[in-house]
């Protein structure tokens, strides 16, 4: 498969409009920190809505959304009700306390309630948990664009395409800092999405087939148990297989999502861009609504793609369907997009792709950038020179995008070469390795929001309590330790429900430290 004329047209067209966008947004710079990290608290409800969907979304949900539906049903779905709930209890306990406090990042809460180190050892554990879970994203992203620009999965390809991702990233969100990350995230939205419906009906289009025909057809899979459509169920399974079953959409998926939007600075640094707690609530509420509609279209895709390679008696046609490029695993999607596109639409999936990449990765450099200059590095700075400029910390961020971008892109080059050499899945690990930092940070903002309990070796005792837990429950771990207990297959949403519980009692074992004036008694 080659890129044709039309292909890089469309290739090209995308890269021009960023570069105009990056170039408007670009004209307003940041005068200070608050300006670089925040925005200034000027940014619009819809458009950080909007920026905080795309950051949820990345390359590995563009690509393998599709696979979803292909081998499974509607279930996935499920899991949005955690989120709605989560994003509630997010707007209820922690969105009015950040904008109350004025913080920069997430953490600063675990300053006010525990102490400085409390707030440096979660900052801590959300950079190593993004470094791996941003930079296995962006390797799962540059393998697919080698093999859409490249046409291979060589070392030269893969480590070009992840240069190329990370410098756009950095070139198009670094001199504007969160502004441009939102601006630039929304048309990275508008464009993976759109790709995603032109794919959606030129692949309805193309099976020729009656609506009643393919409801049918997904009602009563040949080689598949019970409905594709199915969308509530209630099944008892707490193995992975289990893990989009109501119980788990109604426990886990509230805590994961509860994480992500209130105590992962990634998502939660959208929202503290707003005016005001309404504003920002009104944001992640919007957000974790367009999630499913959007999410909706990736699965409807899987669908289809499951009625062209299986059930090629229903159509006039038949497609044979390999799971490998170059030896590669390949999602189904991406083997479509590989072998049955035609011109045009082939470039508007590299594009999707790429957006998809990008929405995550310039995410990922602004606010892990903004956890090393506002957490780690200004309180040192200002210690030893109280009259530092706010110019300063403009620079400082901008350099700590560049670095993050560094730590991400060798990351991504990391997952390629450990792949190829090694049997262990750090891949696996990498892509969930944000649930084994949660695990800790859930246990210690539980503590900090509803006790008096807990001291700052208790929260750092915790944040590596729920590391390990949920490490030791990893199938790869549990193998090394005993083949009996290899058995154990518990899907990562109840591991992370036993990780919190541990972390949170970890943490409030710790006798409380001297009280911290108006801190409040709990969160309610």
């Amino acid at each position: 498969m080659q890129l044709t004329l039309v292909d890089w047209l469309v290739f090209c067209s995308y890269f021009f409009i960023l570069a105009l966008l990056a170039w408007w947004v670009n004209q307003k710079r940041a005068s200070n920190s608050s300006d670089y990290f925040l925005g200034a608290n000027t940014m619009p409800a819809a458009l950080v809505a909007i920026s905080v969907l795309a950051t949820s979304q990345s390359a590995a949900t563009f690509l393998g959304g599709p696979d979803m539906g292909f081998r499974g049903n509607l279930s996935y779905l499920a899991s949005n009700l955690g989120a709605i709930l989560a994003a509630f209890f997010v707007i209820r306990f922690l969105i009015p306390r950040y904008y109350a406090l004025k913080v920069t990042t997430v953490y600063e809460l675990l300053e006010q309630r525990f102490s400085a180190s409390a707030k440096n050892h979660a900052g801590q554990m959300y950079l190593f948990g993004r470094v791996f879970a941003s930079g296995a994203r962006l390797f799962m992203a540059a393998l697919a664009v080698s093999m859409l620009l490249f046409n291979h999965i060589n070392a030269d390809g893969i480590i070009l395409s992840v240069l190329l991702l990370a410098v756009i990233g950095l070139l198009s969100t670094m001199a504007g800092g969160i502004r441009s990350v939102i601006y630039t995230d929304a048309l990275q939205c508008a464009v993976y999405v759109t790709a995603a419906l032109v794919v959606l009906v030129y692949l309805y289009s193309s099976l020729n087939l009656p609506w009643p025909v393919l409801l049918e057809a997904l009602r009563h899979p040949i080689d598949q148990d019970g409905s594709k459509l199915l969308l509530l169920d209630f099944s008892v399974d707490f193995s992975s297989n289990g893990v989009f079953n109501i119980w788990s959409a109604l426990t886990g998926f509230v805590l994961l999502n509860i994480a992500a939007f209130g105590m992962d600075q990634d998502m939660t640094q959208r929202v503290l861009t707003c005016k005001t707690p309404r504003e920002g609530a009104k944001a992640l509420l919007s957000s974790a609504l367009l999630v499913i509609p959007v999410m909706l279209v990736f699965i409807v895709i899987g669908f289809l793609l499951y009625i062209f390679y299986q059930r090629g008696d229903l159509y006039q046609g038949s497609a044979l369907l390999a799971d490998s490029f170059q030896g590669e695993k390949v999602t189904v999607f991406m083997y479509y997009v590989l072998n049955e596109l035609p011109s045009g639409l082939r470039g508007l999936v590299v594009v999707g792709v790429i957006a998809a990449a990008l929405s995550t990765i310039t995410s990922g450099l602004n606010s892990m950038a903004s956890v090393l200059v506002a957490d780690l590095y200004a309180p040192w700075r200002r210690k030893r020179q109280p009259a530092t400029s706010e110019r300063h910390f403009v620079r400082a961020g901008q350099l700590a995008m560049l670095g993050t971008a560094i730590a991400l892109a060798l990351m991504a080059i990391l997952c390629y070469y450990w792949q190829q050499y090694s049997d262990m899945p750090l891949l696996a690990f990498a892509l969930s390795v944000m649930v084994f930092s949660y695990s800790g940070l859930l246990g210690v903002f539980f503590t900090a929001l509803f006790t008096r309990r807990g001291n700052s070796r208790s929260v750092t005792a915790a944040l590596l309590t729920g590391f390990v837990i949920t490490l030791l429950l990893q199938p790869y771990v549990l193998q090394k330790i005993s083949p009996t207990l290899a058995a154990l297959d518990l899907g990562f949403t109840w591991q992370l429900c036993l990780g919190s519980l541990i972390a949170f009692l970890v943490c409030v074992s710790g006798a409380p430290a001297r009280p911290v004036p108006g801190t409040p008694a709990h969160g309610g």
